[in-house]
């Protein structure tokens, strides 16, 4: 029995099927990931000081200008195939929930219903001086059209979008919800993650100390690849839909 086959089955016996996702799930829609050699977001610059919340402090301007380009990109990106299919098992009545590492909302925009975004997203802003919130969707607009860093009308106080630079915690809510289908998860999918980021990637081995199964669907290898049940290396756009037609083939 091939791979796709064996996770199709795998799906088929699940109780409880979690999908943990990173940022590989969303290059097929246009969105460049953070690591690849000559595409990749941090081709050129220092992480920490373009997408820290220090470097933040310290010089907005810097983090505003790294990431407008994947503001416009991010505006106009659709969900793939990928997505999609996350959707389908969601529709079969097997898929319980998404934990991703995006800040695209592209699991939300496909049609999914319970996404844990760890990393948060793009959709409110917060004044980092008096933490007033505002609609993100219209400030990010904003800028990407004159590229100005947002300010608060209340306090002329710098506004940040709400998604998790280095050196901030993640969203309590989120990484609690998170654990928690990790826990219960009797089969989790790794797609389209490097899983090098704590403390996201410590999640399949949580839902693996409970007992569940861990598949990693994924162009790269990983640290966790010889930890796993079973590992798959393609394009997560085609082997997923792979999957749900080889499920509908054996139902």
């Amino acid at each position: 029995m091939d791979k796709i086959a064996v996770i199709a089955e795998w799906i088929q016996q699940s109780k409880y099927l979690v999908a943990f996702t990173g940022a590989g799930i969303s290059t097929p829609s246009g969105i460049p990931d953070f690591r690849s050699p000559e595409s990749g977001l941090w081709n050129g610059v220092d992480p920490y000081e373009v997408a820290s919340i220090f470097g933040f402090r310290r010089n907005p301007q810097a983090f505003y200008d790294w990431v407008r380009p994947l503001v416009h990109i991010t505006s106009e990106a659709q969900p793939n195939p990928a997505h999609l299919a996350l959707v389908e098992l969601e529709k079969m009545g097997k898929l319980k929930s998404i934990i991703t590492q995006n800040i695209d909302m592209l699991h939300t925009k496909a049609g999914n219903t319970t996404v844990f975004e760890l990393h948060g997203n793009s959709d409110r802003a917060t004044c980092i001086q008096c933490f007033s919130e505002f609609d993100g969707k219209p400030i990010l607009e904003k800028f990407a059209e004159d590229g100005e860093v947002p300010r608060c009308p209340k306090c002329n106080g710098i506004i940040k979008p709400n998604f998790i630079l280095f050196g901030e915690q993640l969203p309590y809510e989120q990484l609690l919800g998170a654990k928690k289908a990790s826990r219960a998860a009797d089969l989790m999918l790794v797609i389209g993650s490097s899983l090098e980021v704590v403390p996201a990637s410590e999640l399949p081995l949580l839902a693996k100390r409970n007992g569940a199964k861990v598949v990693i669907i994924n162009s790269e290898p990983t640290p966790l690849d010889k930890q796993v049940d079973l590992l798959v290396h393609g394009d997560v756009a085609e082997i997923l839909p792979a999957i749900i037609h080889c499920m509908e083939t054996i139902s």
